[in-house]
């Protein structure tokens, strides 16, 4: 039987094949990756949307309670500032624009009459007179008073026919009324495409299907009635299907839940293809993430091909994020009519690569870092299935562009990306000089692993090394390195700068670095400046250097009264002497401990020593509250991390007996207690550091 898998797969070699055969300057090829061939059969029409749509929703920045006013001002802003020029050209209404009874006595939709007085169609004119397209919302479930605000259950065709006679061009279908009415999602998706496919006024619309119901996330929910299943059917059907559940909440969008989208969306990249793409969802900068944070959503979200939705408000966003989503050369990547879905290169882990072929013969590289440090990400042209033995490699968020030999590289900040797109070339032009983030040593205390997250004290001297790689095929002559270090502090060179960097070679300029006596604890940002004669300035991502409180002395030391460096808790914050979130004593197996840490999985609390403590005792446990909460959950392990190296380790603990432990901390200077699931989740986790004291 023919199905979407095995059409795709064709359409995907066919188009891999043809462009890039023809693409490339004489002597480098492209060798396209093996896509497995099916059966011979026309590949389906790319549909209204042969690249992905862009646009931008109400729901995760206007909420349910949104007016035709405030949709339309948004409109004007998406022409004022560039983005419907950009491509942002869908105004799309989520959940909320309908009346609070949405079904009127004719038996077709309404919108709610006090925000939209005008009514439905006359706002999508009103789109359309500003040179937009209109985007409006269902249910594929019957509707359901108190779980959806409208469903299309059983009205199927009259909806598709309304939406079309009032103008909209783009129709995003949820499942939240579908779930509880318990239907299954192929057949009611199906026979909603067909009716908007069979529209009275044959108008061509997009189909986002939306199936947001995702186990544990949801319950516990058959397979089959998941996102994670719609790969197996929307891509007949629709221009876009969710492979995961929101990424957010209404003002809420954080990068760890960007990130289990992100990976959720990579498991069927052999789906795409022209006019039909997977959709991780929406955009959301300034929602929660960091400005780093969201250019790496927008780096992961073009590689991957996918809708470029914004659904923060557009008007409250800073001309960083502006900028970030307007980016010529992101948004040309994104748009690639080759229209193939990024996959992985190489394993996963905390830094990865991952890759995007072009239809010009260049693949598109997205270099990640999921980890809280600055690092190192590399690949290979070969192994990017790239040919020749010179590349041009174009950083599209700085607009550099240098020649590589064949080494594909970049110094990546915490929770970064960088996205690059490289292209078999002639071996001339700037060669590519990358210089790593700056790493860290205590001076004295060589047998520390350097990193680029130092714990120091007002008063300390560092050892500071910057990395330099040339991985073109000229030479990097006359290098300097400047280290941009805080007001006050200095940063003196150890030893000599080489006078040039040699093609495919790596040379290091060590600086020390002292941190003045009365620095306020806190973190502090040190970088790396980089010029050469004939290449351009490079500048690092910061590294960091975090001043703690003073190092404990004076004998015994009760460790959870000392001021940590930080400290993180997966639910509420963590506590002193009581169980986190509830107040109560540190309790565990009946017992009352007067002090300690209560914090729930995952958790990592941080203190400096500075070399000045021998041992660390205590013990570990399960807090009693869980008894109160219910029979699920309640296992952690503990771990005693010193320096990087761990020290002691629980094993899984259970509820109703304390561990004890009994750790040499003798020269630690960075100590950091940590505690994890145990691989069953983190619900129901209050895990207790009971007692814990330092000899100092």
């Amino acid at each position: 039987m023919f199905t979407v898998r095995t059409w795709v797969a064709r359409a995907s070699a066919a188009l891999l094949t043809t462009a890039l055969a023809a693409a490339g300057p004489a002597g480098a090829a492209f060798a396209a990756p093996a896509v497995p061939a099916g059966p011979a059969a026309p590949a389906p029409a790319p549909g209204p949307s042969p690249t992905p749509y862009q646009g931008w929703n109400t729901y995760y920045g206007l909420g349910g309670d949104f007016t035709a006013d405030e949709v339309l001002d948004v409109a004007d802003f998406l022409v004022s500032s560039g983005l419907a020029e950009a491509g942002y050209d869908i105004v799309w209404l989520d959940g909320g624009w309908q009346a609070d009874v949405p079904r009127g006595a004719d038996g077709r939709l309404q919108g709610d009459p006090a925000r939209f007085p005008d009514g439905m169609a006359a706002l999508a004119d009103e789109i359309h007179d500003r040179g937009l397209r209109a985007g409006i919302y269902t249910d594929a479930g019957p509707y359901i008073p108190g779980t959806c605000g409208l469903g299309s259950g059983g009205h199927y065709q009259t909806d598709a026919d309304t939406f079309a006679e009032w103008g909209y061009d783009a129709v995003k279908v949820d499942f939240l009324c579908g779930i509880t009415a318990d239907l299954d999602p192929q057949e009611a998706f199906t026979e909603f495409a067909e009716a908007l496919r069979n529209n009275s006024s044959g108008r061509s619309m997009i189909f986002n299907l939306c199936n947001p119901v995702t186990s544990p996330d949801w319950g516990d929910y058959p397979e089959e009635q998941q996102s994670t299943w719609s790969w197996t059917y929307a891509p007949e059907i629709a221009e876009s299907w969710r492979t995961y559940t929101d990424v957010g909440f209404v003002g809420q969008i954080q990068f760890k839940d960007v990130l289990r989208n992100f990976d959720a969306n990579a498991r069927h990249p052999e789906v795409a293809g022209p006019g039909h793409f997977s959709d991780p969802d929406y955009l959301g900068p300034e929602l929660g993430m960091t400005t780093e944070e969201f250019r790496t959503q927008m780096s992961l979200w073009t590689v991957a091909a996918a809708p470029l939705v914004i659904s923060s408000d557009p008007r409250t966003l800073s001309r960083e994020s502006l900028d970030i989503l307007l980016d010529d050369d992101v948004l040309a990547i994104d748009q690639d009519p080759l229209g193939v879905q990024g996959t992985r290169v190489g394993p996963a882990g905390t830094t990865e690569t991952w890759a995007k072929p072009l239809a010009d013969g260049s693949v598109a590289v997205a270099l990640l870092n999921r980890g809280d440090r600055a690092a190192e990400v590399a690949t290979t042209a070969r192994d990017l299935g790239l040919r020749g033995r010179a590349f041009e490699v174009l950083d599209t968020w700085t607009d550099a562009r240098t020649q590589s030999a064949g080494t594909i590289r970049a110094a990546v900040p915490a929770h970064g990306a960088a996205l690059l797109r490289v292209t078999p070339s002639r071996a001339d032009g700037a060669p590519r000089l990358v210089a790593a983030p700056p790493v860290f040593t205590a001076v004295g205390a060589d047998d520390i692993t350097p990193t680029t997250d130092a714990l120091a004290a007002a008063g300390d001297r560092l050892t500071t090394q910057v990395t330099l790689h040339n991985d073109g095929s000229t030479p990097v002559r006359d290098p300097r390195v400047v280290l941009d270090a805080p007001e006050g502090w200095t940063a003196r060179p150890s030893g000599g700068t080489p006078r040039t960097v040699r093609p495919g070679t790596s040379a290091t300029v060590s600086f020390t670095l002292t941190v003045p006596a009365g620095t306020a604890t806190g973190g502090y940002d040190v970088a790396a400046s980089v010029s050469s004669a004939g290449g351009p300035a490079v500048t690092t991502p910061p590294a960091r250097v975090t001043v703690a409180p003073s190092a404990p002395s004076g004998g015994d030391v009760v460790l959870s009264r000392h001021p940590w460096v930080s400290a993180s808790s997966g639910w509420m914050e963590p506590t002193v002497d009581q169980s986190v979130g509830g107040g109560s004593p540190l309790t565990v197996a009946g017992v009352v401990h007067p002090a300690g840490i209560g914090v729930a999985s995952p958790s990592t609390v941080r203190y400096y020593l500075g070399a000045a403590c021998t041992a660390l005792t205590g013990s570990v446990g399960i807090d009693d509250v869980v008894g109160t909460v219910g029979p699920e959950g309640g296992t952690a392990t503990f771990d005693v991390v010193g320096d990087g190296a761990t020290l002691w380790s629980s094993g899984t603990v259970e509820r109703g007996a304390a561990v004890a432990f009994d750790v040499d901390v003798t020269g630690v200077r960075d100590l950091s207690l940590r505690v994890g699931d145990a691989g069953d989740g983190g619900y129901n986790d209050r895990a207790d550091w009971l007692s814990p004291t330092l000899t100092c």
